[in-house]
């Protein structure tokens, strides 16, 4: 397995007191580089005639390898380490969201016509006109972000205050891509009827819901029972918007290997039964691409396995065989499923001008340095390599737009329309084998997504605003 390439998520400051005579600085950083870190700011805290005391920051690519860049720099004569800071801790030090007013309180009229008795006249009237709660409270800006904390990024059943840095992380990018106000509800069980309970009793504040790390397979049974059940929409982010970006990364990296016009006959192999891995296949095919194999650990999910769960039984197949067999001749690789599964001999044997998407993270399904030479597009979940497979490509716009029309439920034109927005934001003329779908700093691509998932809700008649 190829080492990992250093990023910000293994980032640590290290300081350092130098004597201050030229080369001792050079000393450090080239002990840095030996232990295979990647060198960030070099900043100067304090300076003296003898001393200098410097912050360095440098990237690893594990915590293994931060400590081993730590020990190089402590066995360095006449250099005395301090202080050793992980930025990814310090950052979420005391949480990374909080609420505040947008309004003032300066005076005792303010208090009046914001808390009592002002505010009993607008109770009164949402309560006369119940669809004024949209203009008068939160609601219209508002997304609960629900977890059980049992299928945590690639982390496991890590429960509800586990769960708690990703969900406050989701609220952060719903607010910086799509302005949504977002927050956390992590709760303390995992029945199913428990959650939906819970969910239908607090959806009167939100304007929608975004499930998040639910696993499989009931998350499927908690989206319908929510859809079925509220009149907000329901998004599934680990399934939906997982399979959006994919599907829009997959157009334009058909468009690369001159397969555009082909979909309908492309071999795509998806590993991965998950929640994941089961959208994008129905996505795909709602795209047109009919020939789609799952596989998961036993291999192809084929129709003569007595093991299936009914949302499997709805992607078999009447082909059998392991993963290995299902690459053979296939046009695209997805995976969304474990590290390292991959061989370089499976990818020899796809088909010409191979697609390969290896979104495992954070270590993927083969590193992409060891296919370099074979493949026509590679891509993965990581932001380290061109062509990261990012969900903020896509739930930020999607709730924004849902919300927006006011939709009744959310439908699969609309996650059709929003990667094909996605898709389109990359002009021909730009398309290259490492540049597949936008940044995701982008800021025309929530605009765009919001805009196609608005034109799908009235088109499907589902928009009341």
């Amino acid at each position: 397995m190829v080492s990992l390439t250093p990023n910000p998520s293994f980032s640590l400051t290290i300081r350092l007191k130098l004597p201050n005579y030229a080369g001792m600085l050079a000393k450090v950083t080239q002990a840095i580089a030996e232990a295979g870190g990647s060198l960030g700011h070099i900043d100067v805290v304090t300076r003296t005639r003898q001393d200098v005391v410097r912050d360095i920051s440098v990237d690893a690519s594990s915590t293994e390898h931060a400590e081993q860049i730590v020990n190089l720099v402590q066995a360095l004569d006449a250099i005395e380490v301090i202080k050793i800071y992980d930025r990814t801790f310090a950052l979420h030090e005391g949480g990374k969201i909080h609420v505040e007013p947008k309004i003032g309180l300066r005076s005792q009229d303010d208090l009046a016509m914001a808390y009592t008795p002002g505010v009993g006249r607008i109770c009164t009237e949402i309560a006369n006109h119940p669809e004024r709660v949209y203009d008068l409270t939160i609601k219209s800006n508002m997304v609960a972000i629900v977890t059980d904390g049992s299928a945590v990024l690639g982390l496991g059943n890590l429960g509800p205050a586990g769960a708690l840095p990703v969900m406050e992380g989701k609220a952060m990018l719903f607010k910086e891509f799509s302005g949504l106000d977002a927050f956390p509800i992590c709760l303390d069980t995992q029945d199913t009827d428990e959650i939906v309970e819970t969910v239908k009793r607090i959806a009167p504040v939100f304007g929608g819901v975004n499930l998040e790390d639910i696993s499989a397979p009931r998350c499927f049974e908690i989206e319908a029972r929510l859809q079925q059940a509220l009149d907000i929409p329901i998004f599934h982010d680990d399934q939906h918007g997982t399979a959006i970006v994919s599907l829009a990364a997959l157009i334009n990296a058909l468009k690369v290997v001159d397969k555009e016009s082909r979909i309908g006959d492309i071999r795509l192999v998806i590993n991965g039964a998950g929640a994941a891995g089961l959208a994008m296949a129905r996505l795909f095919r709602k795209a047109g691409v009919t020939n789609i194999l799952v596989c998961d650990s036993k291999g192809i999910v084929s129709r003569d396995r007595a093991d299936l769960t009914p949302q499997k039984q709805q992607v078999a197949v009447a082909e059998a065989g392991t993963l290995a067999d299902a690459m053979r001749g296939a046009d695209v690789f997805m995976g969304v499923s474990v590290p390292g599964v991959v061989t370089v001999e499976m990818v020899q044997s796809m088909a010409k001008d191979p697609i390969v998407f290896a979104m495992a993270n954070p270590v993927p399904e083969i590193q992409p340095e060891l296919v370099s030479d074979l493949v026509a597009v590679m891509a993965t979940g990581r932001s380290d390599y061109p062509n990261q497979i990012n969900n903020v490509l896509a739930f930020p716009g999607v709730l924004r737009g849902a919300i927006d029309c006011r939709a009744e439920a959310i439908t699969a034109t609309m996650f059709l329309n929003a990667a094909h927005a996605i898709a389109t934001l990359i002009p021909e003329s730009e398309l290259r084998p490492d540049h597949i779908v936008p940044s995701v700093f982008d800021k025309r691509v929530a605009p765009a997504v919001a805009a196609a998932v608005q034109q799908a809700a009235r088109d499907a008649g589902v928009a009341r605003n």
